[in-house]
């Protein structure tokens, strides 16, 4: 009975979309295997699940998919869990004195639902102001990346991408707003494929309202080339 219970319990929570924390929950020895070790373990468990499944791995097709999984899982859309792969974010004087908002919009998200490893597709959107430094464009969309690649709830990812700028830029004027498609949602349960995800994270400036307003006048504007 306790195990039904448990079962229920986490079957709950994963459709109501908990977050337990701002951080990507770890276990303190994370790190202690290689990557190489890391694929060969994935690589037998994603054997086992095929083979419970009743699939035939002799096969042409799907004899090289538990080792392609794996080399994924690690490489790809789980690499975001690696802190050695974490983009450097060098800054510069903001000798311009640009003084108003810098947004950077339709930023790709794609992204893997950690309660039931599923896609999240859809795009974010940041803003900052300058408390006298900034950063490279480029670097922003290398942020959202690198969060992303790792099992996330999307509120969790719109945080971390604010906490990460705001510690980059060394202010509290940042924003971050994140518009995505949910595949567990959208493929299984309800299936509805017309819904998305909205979630907002606003820190400093970006909490005065006029200035919030500004920010999201800006996200509707048509930037089609």
């Amino acid at each position: 009975m306790k195990i039904e219970n448990t079962t229920n319990l986490n079957d709950e929570l994963g459709e109501s979309h908990v977050g337990t924390s701002s951080d990507t929950p770890m276990k303190s020895d994370a790190f202690k295997l290689s990557d190489k070790e890391k694929i060969e373990l994935i690589q037998d468990d994603v054997r086992h699940i095929m083979e419970t499944l009743g699939l035939d791995l002799n096969d042409d097709s799907l004899n090289g998919t538990p080792k392609r999984v794996a080399k994924m899982f690690v490489n790809e859309i789980f690499g975001g869990l690696n802190p050695k792969l974490k983009p450097s974010a060098s800054v510069f004087d903001n000798k311009y004195k640009y003084g108003e908002m810098l947004v950077e919009k339709n930023i790709t998200v794609y992204s893997t639902c950690e309660h039931h490893l599923l896609p999240i597709v859809g795009k974010a959107h940041i803003a900052y102001v300058s408390n006298g430094t900034v950063v490279g464009l480029s670097k922003m969309n290398r942020i959202v990346d690198y969060f992303a690649k790792r099992p996330q709830v999307q509120e969790r990812l719109t945080i971390q991408v604010v906490k990460e700028l705001q510690n980059v830029l060394n202010t509290e004027d940042v924003a971050c707003v994140i518009d995505a498609k949910h595949l567990c949602v959208n493929s299984r349960g309800i299936r509805d494929i017309e819904s998305s995800t909205v979630t907002s994270e606003f820190g400093g400036k970006f909490k005065n309202k006029e200035i919030k307003r500004e920010f999201l006048d800006y996200i509707k504007l048509d930037t089609k080339f």
